[in-house]
This record gives C-alpha cells, structure tokens and sequence, in this order.
C-alpha cells in the first residue's frame, strides 16, 4: 500500500451554515446522503451501505464550520474533513472537503465526493 495524497474539493452550496452543519456532524444527517445509515456511540460513527459497514472516529468538530473523521481500519494518519467556509463578502456557503487516496484512486475518489454531495444538495433543495 503507497502513500495517500491529499485532495481537496470544494462546492458551493446554498444552505444556511447551521442547516449544513446538522447534515455534516449529526448521524441522523450523515445518512440522508452519505451513507444508507449512521449510527454512532460518543466519538464512533458506523457508516453502513449496502450492508457493509464501516466505522470512523470523529477526531474534531467545531460546530457550524467543519468535522474530521479518520476510517477506523486506517493504518496512516489520513482523514477526510468537511468543512463549512461562508465567504464574507457574498456571504456564499461552500463545502470544503478535504480526503485521502491512493494515487490510481485519485480520480474515483473524486467522483465519489461529486456523487455525494450531488444527494446532499437534492436533501437541501440546492440543486
């Protein structure tokens, strides 16, 4: 297994920050677009789709800017962030992503990201 490089992607949506923020941290959330379904037990959030489930810890959040999680089976210090960024002078809401992946993953691992988020603007009504 190679080192994992760092991608960002950001995409702009139309949401207030605490709205946004809910869908981002809360399990009840996360599992109206990210996953099937998300249960978690304090810091332990379980991601389950199609049946398989996989489990990440929350490392930090501040509410109503970002979360960071870290997959549980990670052997390195990889994460993936999402992160509220509201620009001041139109107040524009983005979301931040910041994620890991092998190098011949890279381009996958975006489109999963477009994918995703591509359901969370259809939940907010921000298509």
């Amino acid at each position: 297994m190679g080192d994992k490089t760092k991608f960002e992607i950001e995409f702009v949506i139309q949401s207030s920050p605490q709205l946004l923020y809910q869908y981002i941290s809360t399990p009840s959330g996360l599992s109206e677009w990210f996953a099937d379904n998300v249960n978690s037990r304090g810091e332990i959030f379980n991601f389950i789709w199609d049946g398989a489930e996989e489990s990440a810890k929350l490392l930090k959040r501040k509410s109503d800017e970002f979360v960071r999680f870290a997959w549980e089976e990670n052997e390195d210090d990889s994460y993936f962030e999402m992160r509220i960024i509201v620009d001041e002078i139109t107040k524009d809401v983005s979301l931040f992503i910041i994620d890991f992946a092998e190098e011949d993953e890279l381009e996958e691992a975006k489109m999963l990201w477009e994918n995703q988020i591509s359901s969370l603007k259809q939940v907010l009504g921000s298509t």
